[in-house]
């Protein structure tokens, strides 16, 4: 009796935590389509139907959904198509269009294939479905930010349109929702310090999903994907969520010129911060189960598979910074053999299936472990595994704050669930760290690094 109230205790204890919002530092016309027939907006039917990456639908009654292989055929059959007769091509086949976000080719086949497809028939594919380009791995990212930026505002013309002929309280309250998540991607979108953003990704459905890269994947040395965890909207939290990205962006820049050394005529390597919001993340009725997690773990794998497809001739060092539910999801993500990353960093773990380091696709078991006092989280292992503990064989990563003995500056500390990402923090120096393969430089939580710091000045 005493051991059930206990565990039944510490349950509670658990979800009771986890309910915390996650709390962010301050900050931080529609075109004619086609001159015979408009091809119909294909986000609006990604709203009304499918996300991206859902189980694929039938196309109609006991019938199943084509192959992948037959949708994927779709942009092998666009390289015949004269361009004159593309747009009436691509309305025909829209349906198969919407298909590959919901049962996405690899990675790998897209970016063959788009390579196959001259300019011109590149262009008007981005015209004619923004929606379906802008969020498939495997087109280029400076491709997918344009149509993605031509997806957003297409659909917020469309809804502002809808607007201002509903009558319907609900179906009005549900617009404005709508337009008040749209604005803030296009706010979050702004350059900041001069640094680009790219708009990888957009589901602008009820559960909007979206990832802004902050600086330039196509060419960065060093990718961080941050990877959040419960109660983190696409409306409410992307503008903050960038802001992280950013000051990540920042600490990277400036720890790589500081450790380049002066007077060196080395250009600094590029850094580009994936502000990834790729899930529907948990609230407090469903955060007590792992289907949004294994939901999140495809759509990360999908992301991080993307990134190596395309830059598989000059592969960056590739890191995963993931909190609280993100961090199963990201778990989950690098136990399946599918995918290899170069670091991983868990805050606010309640862990996964995988037992030790050991069992995750991290090159070197090059994990790391934040655990903040006052954490109810950490050490629950509500998922499978405390990745805390000294069995698991992950690197003790200090977030309680710290001198850094690089800069001299004072670093806060982290408290609770919640201020992981808060800036000036140990943590974020600590997580700037390990995505520059610095991971040496990590301070311990007893103020020290692996390496002395005098030795790579």
């Amino acid at each position: 009796m005493l051991v059930g109230f206990a565990a039944a205790s510490i349950v509670t204890s658990v979800v009771t935590g986890l309910t915390g919002a996650f709390v962010m530092p301050a900050e931080s016309a529609h075109a004619d389509v086609s001159p015979a027939a408009a091809v119909r907006p294909i986000a609006q039917d990604a709203m009304r139907s499918a996300s991206i990456g859902d189980a694929p639908t039938s196309s109609g009654p006991g019938q199943a959904a084509p192959p992948n292989r037959s949708v994927a055929g779709v942009l092998t059959s666009i390289q015949a198509v004269d361009p004159a007769a593309l747009p009436g091509f691509l309305s025909a086949h829209a349906a198969d269009l919407d298909r590959l976000l919901v049962d996405p080719p690899a990675a790998a086949d897209v970016s063959r294939l788009w390579t196959l497809l001259d300019p011109a028939r590149q262009s008007e594919l981005v015209r004619a479905a923004p929606h379906v380009v802008g969020n498939l791995e495997g087109v280029p990212y400076d491709v997918r930010g344009k149509a993605n930026r031509l997806d957003l505002q297409r659909t917020i013309d469309t809804a502002k349109q809808r607007l201002r002929s509903e009558r319907g309280k609900a179906a009005r309250v549900a617009l404005k929702r709508q337009l008040t998540t749209l604005d803030n991607v296009k706010t979050a979108l702004a350059k900041k310090d001069g640094v680009t953003r790219t708009l990888v990704s957009l589901d602008p459905s009820d559960d909007a999903r979206a990832a802004i890269v902050v600086g330039d994947l196509r060419t960065a040395r060093y990718v961080s994907v941050l990877v959040p965890g419960m109660y983190m909207a696409v409306g409410e939290q992307i503008e903050a969520w960038s802001a992280v990205a950013q000051d990540l962006y920042d600490q990277q820049t400036g720890f790589l010129k500081r450790l380049g050394g002066a007077g060196t005529t080395k250009r600094t390597p590029g850094v580009a911060v994936v502000a990834w919001i790729g899930y529907q993340t948990p609230v407090l009725t469903n955060i007590g189960g792992l289907e949004l997690a294994r939901e999140g773990a495809d759509s990360l794998e999908r992301t991080l598979m993307g990134i190596q497809s395309l830059r598989a001739s000059d592969p960056p060092y590739l890191s995963v910074l993931a909190h609280s539910y993100g961090s199963t999801a990201a778990l989950l993500a690098l136990e399946r053999g599918t995918v290899t990353v170069d670091a991983l960093a868990l805050m606010g773990s309640p862990g996964s299936d995988a037992q030790s380091v050991k069992q995750l696709d991290v090159r070197g078991g090059n994990v790391f472990v934040g655990e903040a006092p006052m954490d109810p989280i950490v050490n629950s292992a509500f998922f499978g595994s405390d990745p805390g503990s000294p069995s698991y064989g992950a690197k003790p990563m200090g977030v309680d704050g710290a001198v850094d003995p690089l800069t001299h500056r004072t670093l806060s500390g982290s408290s609770g669930h919640n201020e992981y990402f808060t800036a000036g923090t140990e943590c974020m120096r600590n997580l700037a760290m390990i995505g520059i393969d610095r991971g040496d430089l990590v301070l311990d939580g007893r103020g020290s690094a692996t390496t002395s710091v005098a030795s790579h000045r």
